[in-house]
């Protein structure tokens, strides 16, 4: 919209008069007359445009068609030179010393190396990674002993991990005792229940002395690779990727997901924060009742 103003002043004056009167001085008047500027028309994009490429839309597009290109073009260029030396009128067999047939099986050496390009192509294909169902039982286990202020602190964090990355199982160890397994855990066989967290088992174990030794976190991205599955009996049987978050140095948090590399970085950054949080609150918890503890000895 484009606004205008107009301002008029009118001054009422006689000469013939000959009175000393002022003049007349009315008060200025405002017109403001607006026009609209939607009836113009748009103004385009002029600024950069991202680049298409062409060639690499068309293969994402047909990737078979894409993979099974050299066996075509082998096969072709194979029968054409065959065939080219059917009614050419030359001997099969190959001479040596005509220029023909060293042509010839050049071509061919280069329709070989087509068709059997192509056939590694379409033998070798990225595996596609989905997330899966994990195999165990759900649970809720939280230690009795604590206040209710540690408990929401510590579903606070399931929570936050659950609905921000492929986390599906958490099991918090901290000064030796399990605070909280939740989530999907493995299935006991004898009774068909959850297995239970073995807590001197696991910090006897190099996974859990590695990742409080070096005070980081360790990122197990594919865990059926690793030969610390072992160490792990109480996470599903089909857990694809685990994350090893040390909580200071009296604890460390096991986050279990459903993806195979399914955590990234902002995701680990995210759990070390999460980390550092329950390492202030978890040693402020322990240092006070330790101290509770001497005062009533």
């Amino acid at each position: 919209m484009e606004a205008r103003i107009i301002l008029q002043i009118q001054i009422l004056w006689n000469p013939n008069r000959q009175s000393f009167r002022r003049p007349c001085l009315h008060l200025p008047r405002f017109f403001i007359r607006a026009s609209s500027s939607t009836s113009q028309k748009p103004r385009s994009y002029k600024g950069p445009k991202p680049s298409t490429n062409l060639v690499a839309d068309f293969i994402s597009r047909n990737d078979d068609l894409a993979r099974s290109l050299p066996i075509y073009v082998g096969g072709a260029s194979l029968l054409a030179v065959l065939f080219n030396r059917t009614v050419s009128g030359i001997a099969p067999v190959a001479d040596a010393s005509s220029s023909q047939s060293r042509a010839d099986l050049l071509a061919l050496g280069l329709a070989v190396t087509n068709l059997l390009t192509g056939l590694v192509w379409l033998s070798i294909r990225p595996k596609s990674i989905t997330p899966v169902n994990p195999e165990g039982v759900d649970c809720k286990v939280v230690d009795s002993d604590l206040p209710t202020s540690i408990v929401s602190e510590l579903l606070w964090g399931w929570e936050s991990l659950k609905l921000a990355t492929c986390c599906k199982s958490l099991v918090i160890v901290y000064n030796g005792i399990c605070l909280i397994q939740i989530g999907m855990v493995a299935e006991s066989p004898q009774d068909k229940k959850r297995v239970v967290v073995n807590t001197d088992k696991l910090m006897q174990g190099s996974v859990y002395r590695g990742v409080m030794k070096s005070k980081a976190q360790s990122y197990l991205a594919n865990l059926s690779l690793y030969p610390g599955r072992s160490e792990l009996p109480f996470l599903p049987a089909n857990t694809q990727a685990v994350i090893l978050q040390p909580l200071g140095d009296k604890g460390i948090a096991v986050i279990g997901g459903n993806t195979i590399r399914g955590f990234t970085s902002s995701d680990q950054a995210w759990i070390s924060s999460i980390g550092e949080k329950l390492d202030a609150t978890l040693g402020r918890y322990f240092v006070d009742s330790a101290e509770v503890s001497r005062e009533k000895d």
